[in-house]
């Protein structure tokens, strides 16, 4: 008997589409900071973006980790990192647990200064770059 579930996506893939969407908006502002200084309201923006990038990013880790058999006994974004790294989905863990913690910081302040160093290191940095490697979107 055929099973309905043998001709859908697995979620991972579902959700890689969405973060794909996500990324790509959060890769196009980075590119207009490259030309012109961004107003508080759109460095705001650029957090927002960065912030719901980031929760795709480690529930489509997730998802794939769990699709490819991993079990786990915490779901956390620290411990999906944790395997994903494991499971050589990814490398780099430091970039990975850095972009973590800015996220959090994000998420629990809202002081301007923090804003413009977020948006200087995802400037600067490489977490897109990891992001483009480690998922392949060119």
């Amino acid at each position: 008997m055929i099973n309905k579930n043998d001709f859908e996506k697995p979620r991972w893939l579902y959700r890689f589409d969405n973060f794909e969407r996500a990324f790509l908006l959060l890769r196009e502002v980075m590119q207009i900071i490259q030309e012109r200084k961004l107003s508080p309201l759109e460095q705001e923006g650029v957090i927002q973006r960065f912030e719901y990038t980031w929760e795709l990013t480690w529930k489509v880790l997730k998802d794939y980790l769990e699709y490819s058999g991993i079990v786990f006994d915490i779901i956390a974004p620290r411990s999906v990192i944790k395997e994903a790294i494991a499971a050589k989905v990814i490398d780099n863990g430091d970039i990975w647990m850095d972009a973590l913690d800015s996220r959090n910081k994000m998420s629990h302040t809202y002081s301007y200064k923090d804003f413009e160093k977020i948006i200087t290191i995802l400037n600067t940095n490489s977490y897109i770059n990891y992001y483009i490697k480690d998922t392949n979107i060119s």
